[in-house]
């Protein structure tokens, strides 16, 4: 692993955010300041966390608390996407499969973590 650009959860998480993004500014006008910006944040906080992690992945404890961020920033955007879902379905293609995405991410973030806990060297 030479870079953060390596990481199948860093990959993955920017793919999810280059779809939800542009999806989000699709709302009503008054959501895009409200849920809009929040499912943004949410979003790039994943991948923002993988990055930051990693820039401090010589200390264990940092590195897997950054990760531990990702975690809870995508359980976060997937709770704003089923909001969407219900309140607006027609803002976002696929939503089902998106949030199935960003659950099968989750996931691959918690093997993540587990592995640096057990595997990685300080």
């Amino acid at each position: 692993m030479k870079s953060y650009r390596d990481l199948d959860v860093y990959k993955i998480g920017l793919e999810l955010f280059y779809i939800v993004h542009p999806s989000s500014l699709k709302l009503p006008k008054h959501e895009l300041y409200e849920l809009g910006s929040q499912i943004r944040r949410s979003a790039d906080s994943v991948v923002s966390n993988i990055i930051e992690g990693y820039g401090r992945r010589r200390y264990k404890a940092d590195f897997i608390k950054f990760l531990v961020y990702s975690h809870s920033s995508c359980l976060e955007t997937i709770g704003h996407l089923e909001k969407i879902a219900k309140l607006y379905p027609d803002c976002f293609n696929n939503m089902d499969e998106l949030i199935n995405n960003y659950e099968g991410l989750g996931g691959k973030i918690f093997n993540f973590i587990r592995y640096v806990e057990e595997n990685w060297k300080n």
